[in-house]
């Protein structure tokens, strides 16, 4: 189902954010009190009486400077007022109007999309009123007074707007994979969501700490729709000062979370550092299927062994994320992009993947047989009676055995290197959770005292 979007259009420091937050009844557009925070075009679901549709989140407008990343907002804005079935013009109510509300308001009028003009920051209700009249002057018909922060007057401005929205059909839906792309800073992850959508939806600059919010993309691949999260470049804590850039890598690590398959993007110039080993702890600490993204590979000097060389390099240093799969690639070619996706729909059904118990004690039986238990020196040795898988996303399996303590680290990789080998689990990890006879009594023993009870 393709819902009709919605563009916020204003300049900068307007409550845009703030807008888009109210509307989709969501706190996830970045909100601080600094100019230029939304530079990417953002997407969120929102639904107003009979109609569902997207309002997408824009940088603030400024025409007459082409300082630093100013055009490329530009060039965002229009790309998201091209898409539009309607715009929303954000303006300062307690401020007025200014030249360049002026001269926005100029450049709408000679769109063919409809435009709605919101009076934010109109807190009280009776000043209000009077603080929107004053936009009458920019032409654009009745202005709205509005607040983002309490919700004033956004019921009047959503009456109005779904006037101008297509009514949408139900119709089935596959569920989209949500892919979360993360990395260092200067990676290549915005470069990566445009290879894969086919156009500049995010902005892509050599200065590190471009993208600041976590930008959700639609897009379909053999007849797959994928939910593509670009994120933050995060950087070592103690590097990172409070404000825009510290609630974008919170956003980033909410995408994670969020996220059914984490693309885990490495620069293949820089290879593996400590941060990288960071972010693969905790995707996988998180329990999220991963696929290892080398990028950049058409900058390396290349033989016959050079690939296999850099994967058992890189490998070694992801001990983390031993499990996933491996792909080198460039944003900047499209060499293997394709490839991604197919791979993120593999992982993504071995995440969600569950195993009957029958099968699970077949692995089990035939693991022991090779290699049993260990023995302790005063001679008890560990035993696993049945095991079965208990949840999903991340797989977890429950093995029941007279005692943890008896099983060591050294089995216990055993056991899950045979799980792998004999069910695959590609590209997710399994966590295997180990109860003594103990904790079975107890729990039993719990079950009969419920019963007489």
């Amino acid at each position: 189902m393709s819902l009709p979007i919605v563009a916020i259009i204003g300049r900068p420091n307007v409550g845009k954010s703030t807008i888009v937050n109210r509307l989709a009844g969501v706190q996830e557009a970045i909100v601080f009190d600094e100019p230029g925070i939304t530079r990417d075009r953002t997407y969120q679901r929102a639904f107003w009486n009979d109609r569902d549709f997207l309002v997408v989140d824009t940088g603030g407008l400024v025409f007459d400077d082409d300082t630093e990343f100013l055009p490329l907002i530009r060039e965002q804005a229009m790309a998201a007022l091209a898409e539009s079935s309607a715009a929303i013009f954000v303006v300062d109510g307690q401020i007025g109007p200014l030249p360049a509300d002026e001269e926005i308001a100029t450049w709408l009028r000679q769109q063919s999309v409809p435009v709605l003009l919101a009076v934010n920051k109109c807190e009280s209700i009776e000043q209000g009123v009077m603080q929107a009249a004053e936009f009458w002057e920019l032409g654009l018909g009745e202005p709205y007074a509005v607040s983002g922060i309490h919700g004033n007057g956004t019921g009047e401005l959503l009456d109005q707007l779904i006037t101008y929205l297509p009514l949408t059909t139900d119709a089935p839906e596959v569920e989209p994979i949500s892919v979360a792309i993360v990395g260092r800073p200067n990676v290549g992850k915005s470069s990566l969501l445009n290879a894969f959508v086919g156009e500049n939806r995010a902005i892509v600059s050599p200065i590190s700490g471009t993208t600041r919010d976590a930008i959700d993309m639609l897009v379909e691949h053999n007849g797959q729709p994928y939910r593509l999260i670009d994120t933050a470049g995060i950087r070592k804590k103690k590097n990172v000062e409070y404000g825009a850039e510290f609630f974008g890598i919170n956003r980033a690590f909410k995408a994670i979370r969020r996220a059914d398959v984490v693309l885990l993007v490495i620069d293949a110039l820089d290879g593996v550092t400590e941060q990288d080993q960071k972010l693969a702890g905790r995707i996988a600490d998180d329990g999220r299927a991963c696929i290892i993204v080398v990028n950049k590979w058409d900058a390396i000097e290349k033989d016959s062994y050079t690939i296999y060389d850099h994967e058992k390099l890189l490998q070694d240093r992801l001990h983390f994320t031993e499990w996933a799969e491996m792909i080198f690639v460039s944003a900047k070619t499209g060499q293997r992009v394709e490839k991604i996706l197919d791979m993120v729909k593999i992982a993504a059904e071995q995440h969600k993947r569950r195993v009957s118990t029958s099968v699970i004690n077949e692995v089990i039986e035939d693991g022991v047989r090779w290699h049993s238990p260990p023995t302790t020196r005063q001679g008890r040795q560990g035993k696993i009676y049945y095991g079965t898988q208990v949840s999903s996303r991340p797989p977890t399996i429950a093995l029941f055995v007279n005692d943890p303590n008896l099983i060591n680290d050294n089995y216990r990789r055993y056991i899950e290197r045979q799980f792998r080998q004999s069910l695959g689990f590609t590209g997710t990890p399994i966590r295997l959770l180990w109860r003594g006879k103990k904790v079975r009594d107890m729990e039993r023993s719990s079950a009969n005292r419920a019963t007489k009870v």
